[in-house]
């Protein structure tokens, strides 16, 4: 059996296999599921773990939900198989006789190319060199199965391969009509809406490059005893669990005595139109994932996502190496919490655009929209977005702005009737379709606040007003909520949703005074400065109420609902049942006390390598024992970016070793050295307001000013 002897978890997992007898060893940790591929809502495998860990050749790639997407994988070194390979996302090095098989599988992140972020394909690679000085024969296969278009295995599939461009390209899609329908989160892909999975390689020169159609067990077989696939199409189209069809490509190596080029091959999803959204004036648009924008067809996309390997690896290493000195400066724990999260809040993304009357593609009106993965399915969640902007932030501001601009353009439109910001944009993912009823999921103060305090800090990162001008009085219309109902928030829900509603949330209260105050600073950029002045001072006194109402009996005490009998310390509250683990990486952001932070840090990263789950990482877990609740492979986890979206002043401060923290600009015009944890008073209101709105971005949801 293949065992696993070490994991460098970095942006892209370093995952080392050799065949030995050498007990399991990881390093740093063995993560609950490791990353495979990992590209979006649906392009989502991953190798489940669990405490004991899982060999490469130990179970199937999973789904997140954890249903089976077939993949296999062999290797022939002097004709005989050597492994099966069953995961992306991951660098194996196999060793298999006198020969090392080195086995690359990437994910791309490429936030600041929005062609290639959009680009539902990830890669694997294969590269066979001799490790005793003697050459050998290698021969490499690899297939997929049907499992990747559907939720539901006995419906019917059909298939095609497409032979030219120097090219082999594998598509397989549902044979009936079923577009933006999901059946266990799964998209149930359709040649209605050009939905289809995807399995290329190139015919690479130098090598014999084949391909066959058909039962797993029997183009297993094939390959295993003769090194070479058929080069024939299985044309009985079937369920996909009769006979199991599997779409399988080979290279032969040839005789190897060095490191031998790499074989690259593709997997992907790709689905046109990509989302449903309920734009103004009612229109529904058809959108297009970005991509479109430079290709005509899948195929091109394709062979050029293929020949860029070389460069897309080199590009993969700087982000994970920029990423590692970043988060470095803050410890090394946090190295491995932040590169753990990387991949799975992108993955919840898409990135598209609209079609004008013509049917070309309008590329000046980008929306990026987010799967509220693993509970309701929501798109574009607002209380998702604003705990995944750290990550936004960091890696690039315009990515914040495209999420948000779908949420304020329907709102604007006035088709949703509530006076406080929308929940989310619909369900279930994809279909974006509003609520014009205005029945979803009442969080009225957690998401007025959380949309102002969104706009503000993509506003004061960039210096782009755009969203500000455009959308004033619909962010104004939300703060004249906060500033009726903050001070004593009524019977709601906010976003920790597993408490149920409750009256006078302290979280709440603190939201709403954030989202006053962001309003201030929004009112400001926009020059109505008399309206500025009036929120400045609605919000001081809020805060001078909530100081009151919320303190306990000691400073160090802030009671979880105002005017409650029981007082929670900070730390309880940061630290207590069922914590959210990404607001402990926001807490751990705010305080002043490196040893506090790092405590809290470390926290997380035990949790993260409890070996208590075997399900891509949950950002619910329970804190008395570790163990995951029920969410898995959500976006929320770009929270863990809170230290690298800090300005450049206050992530020095907090580190003992200064720099810019990767963060691509301050997100205020003026710095400060101290975090926000004051009171406002008269002599220091302005510094304080300073604060707030370098500070909103991470703005903890439990903060309270306290008193100097």
């Amino acid at each position: 059996m293949w065992l696993f002897c070490s994991i460098s978890l970095s942006l892209f997992l370093l995952v080392e296999v050799v065949l030995s007898a050498t007990p399991w060893s990881v390093s740093p940790f063995n993560p609950s599921a490791v990353p495979l591929a990992v590209r979006s809502p649906y392009l989502s495998a991953w190798l489940n773990q669990a405490s004991a860990g899982t060999a490469l050749n130990g179970d199937w790639a999973k789904f997140w939900t954890g249903t089976i997407v077939g993949w296999a994988g062999y290797v022939r070194v002097d004709g005989h198989p050597v492994t099966q390979i069953t995961a992306t996302q991951s660098i194996f090095t196999l060793t298999a006789g006198g020969v090392d098989i080195t086995v690359t599988f990437l994910s791309p992140i490429e936030p600041t190319d929005l062609v290639k972020q959009s680009l539902p394909f990830s890669y694997v690679s294969v590269v066979a060199a001799p490790n005793d000085g003697n050459s050998h024969t290698v021969q490499v296969y690899t297939d997929i199965s049907a499992e990747w278009i559907t939720g539901n295995n006995s419906l019917i599939a059909n298939w095609t391969t497409d032979t030219s461009n120097n090219a082999i390209i594998h598509q397989t899609q549902l044979a009936q009509q079923q577009p933006y329908t999901e059946i266990s989160d799964h998209i149930q892909f359709d040649i209605f809406v050009d939905g289809s999975a995807f399995h290329a390689t190139l015919s690479a020169s130098g090598t014999t490059t084949s391909w066959q159609t058909g039962e797993d067990v029997a183009l297993r077989t094939q390959f295993v005893n003769n090194g070479v696939l058929q080069y024939t199409q299985d044309t009985s189209f079937r369920g996909v669990s009769d006979k199991w069809p599997v779409f399988s490509l080979a290279h032969d190596l040839g005789l190897v005595n060095s490191a031998s080029d790499p074989v690259v091959f593709a997997v992907g999803h790709v689905r046109d139109p990509a989302v449903e959204y309920l734009g103004a004036n009612g229109q529904t648009q058809h959108r297009s994932l970005y991509f479109w924008t430079k290709y005509n067809s899948v195929s091109d996309a394709l062979v050029d996502f293929l020949k860029d390997y070389p460069n897309a690896l080199q590009r993969a290493k700087a982000f994970d190496d920029r990423l590692t000195t970043d988060a470095s400066k803050i410890s090394l724990d946090y190295i491995d919490v932040a590169s753990q999260v990387a991949r799975q809040a992108f993955a919840a993304t898409e990135i598209t655009v609209s079609r004008n009357a013509d049917n070309s593609l309008n590329t000046s009106d980008v929306y990026m929209f987010v799967k509220e993965i693993s509970s309701s399915g929501n798109v574009n969640t607002v209380d998702n977005i604003f705990a995944a902007l750290p990550l936004y932030l960091y890696a690039n501001p315009a990515l914040g702005k495209a999420a948000l601009a779908p949420l304020l353009e329907y709102q604007a439109s006035g088709q949703y009737p509530n006076l406080w910001a929308v929940h989310d944009l619909g369900r279930p993912y994809p279909q974006a379709l509003g609520h014009n009823d205005g029945q979803d999921t009442q969080m009225p103060i957690e998401e007025s606040g959380n949309m102002l305090i969104m706009t503000l800090s993509y506003t004061l990162r960039t210096n782009d007003t755009s969203l500000v001008t455009r959308y004033f009085s619909l962010l104004d219309q939300w703060a004249k909520y906060l500033v009726t109902n903050t001070i004593a928030p009524a019977n709601q829900l906010s976003t920790d949703t597993f408490q149920g509603t409750l009256a006078n949330q302290t979280n709440l209260a603190a939201k709403g005074i954030l989202g006053i105050r962001a309003m201030a600073e929004i009112a400001r950029i926009a020059g109505d400065t008399a309206r500025a002045s009036s929120y400045n001072a609605i919000g001081f006194w809020h805060i001078i109420s909530m100081e009151t109402n919320c303190l306990g009996q000691i400073s160090s005490q802030i009671l979880y609902s105002q005017q409650n009998q029981i007082g929670i310390s900070q730390s309880q509250i940061l630290l207590g049942f069922h914590l959210i683990a990404g607001w402990e990486i926001w807490g751990a952001a705010m305080v002043t006390a490196n040893s506090v932070r790092d405590q809290l840090i470390t926290s997380v990263h035990k949790y993260m390598a409890g070996g208590l789950s075997s399900k891509p990482y949950g950002d619910w877990y329970d804190t008395t024992n570790g163990s995951a609740q029920s969410f898995a492979a959500r976006p929320v986890v770009g929270s863990h970016f809170a230290f690298l979206a800090l300005p450049n002043a206050i992530l020095s401060n907090s580190t003992s070793t200064t720099g810019d923290g990767g963060g691509s600009g301050s997100i205020g015009s003026s710095q400060t050295s101290q975090p926000m944890s004051t009171a406002p008073t008269s002599k220091n209101e302005a510094s304080t307001i300073a604060r707030v709105s370098q500070q909103l971005v991470i703005s903890l949801l439990f903060t309270v000013y306290v008193p100097e």
